[in-house]
């Protein structure tokens, strides 16, 4: 087996504890077109990407509205609440750990790149990444083909690359660019859904961080 040197994190539901964020955000649209407000339960069994997937399964006309419009206004509330977000407390020791080891760490998100960016800076662990990549739209989307693209245009690896993340698309973009993945069941989706795609899943990134010394 190739030793691993290079990490590509996922950051919302990874990195970032925003879950509980997303789901008041949500509610607050569900809430003012009068459609039943969602559980954490009931999130993390039904969010998806593509996001618009997501957004007709919990109830959302588009005959009434376009996604383009409900994104917009879901993300302008979103960014409000976002500073109330902390990082998962293992964040900070497990990135010490890797950058001791002098492992190349990445950042994959769907999340807007200048946000993202400001995102990790408030955080104060901007200085663990060699590279931050986001997209360039608030629409969710294109995960993949950003990491295409990085992977085509840099000199990693992807045998010795490890993704974590906390949905079944990182695992779609692991599997696209060729590396290994680990999930972490605390994020945006469940255990269960996590364990179809016969990848490792995790607890917490201490978990993580033993799987990869030990496989």
């Amino acid at each position: 087996m190739n030793e691993i040197n290079t990490i590509i994190w996922d950051w919302n539901g990874t990195l970032l504890d925003d879950v509980d964020v997303c789901i008041a955000t949500i509610n607050i649209l569900l809430q003012k077109r009068n459609i039943e407000q969602i559980t954490k339960k009931h999130y993390k069994e039904i969010f998806t990407f593509p996001v618009i997937d997501y957004y007709k399964k919990v109830g959302f006309d588009f005959n009434k509205e376009t996604f383009d419009v409900l994104a917009v206004e879901f993300i302008n509330i979103y960014q409000k609440k976002l500073k109330t977000s902390n990082l998962f407390t293992d964040v900070k020791p497990i990135l010490q750990k890797f950058n001791n080891k002098n492992y190349q760490q990445i950042i994959l998100s769907a999340m807007q790149e200048t946000d993202l960016t400001e995102s990790v800076i408030e955080r104060d662990i901007k200085n663990y990444f060699q590279h931050i990549l986001g997209i360039n739209n608030h629409f969710a989307n294109n995960k993949i083909g950003i990491a295409l693209d990085y992977i085509n245009n840099s000199n990693i690896e992807t045998e010795q690359t490890c993704l974590i993340g906390d949905t079944i698309h990182d695992y779609e973009v692991a599997k696209k660019i060729g590396c290994k993945c680990i999930l972490v069941d605390r994020g945006h989706q469940s255990r269960t859904r996590l364990l179809k795609t016969n990848m490792p899943v995790v607890k917490n990134l201490f978990e993580a961080g033993m799987f990869l010394e030990n496989n």
